[in-house]
């Protein structure tokens, strides 16, 4: 059976729910969807799409260092977008942070999501070696 890791870190905001910030198993790291959370407050600061996105790109950073991780190890991505006229805004604070490093990605547009916020990223990436 394979041995199954939550990941936790006060740096990140809390689940809202009944799951984990991120699991690893087998060298793995599998992320929950992170919104624009303040992980000081558990509040919503708002702000625009840019804004919201480099928070979660914030959050999602933060979960991946605790899993042993980091974004330069991230294989795919998902992002949920409240409004996909809003893909330019995010796609460019995305693009900052994963530089050169072009992950596989998908970009759909949700009807909902979490407390009515216009951005949530998931992602899958490989533990850092050595």
């Amino acid at each position: 059976m394979t041995d199954l890791s939550p990941v936790h870190t006060d740096r990140a905001p809390a689940a809202i729910g009944p799951y984990a910030q991120a699991i690893v198993t087998d060298g793995w790291v599998f992320c929950s969807g992170q919104i624009p959370l303040d992980p000081e407050t558990g509040e919503l600061p708002g702000g625009s799409v840019a804004e919201q996105t480099e928070l979660v790109l914030s959050n999602l950073r933060a979960v991946l260092e605790a899993a042993g991780s980091s974004l330069s190890h991230v294989v795919k991505t998902t992002v949920f977008l409240s409004d996909m006229g809003t893909f330019a805004e995010m796609n460019e604070v995305y693009a900052r942070y994963f530089g050169a490093h072009r992950p596989a990605r998908a970009a759909v547009q949700a009807a909902a999501l979490p407390k009515s916020v216009d951005v949530e990223i998931e992602c899958v990436a490989r533990v850092a070696r050595g």
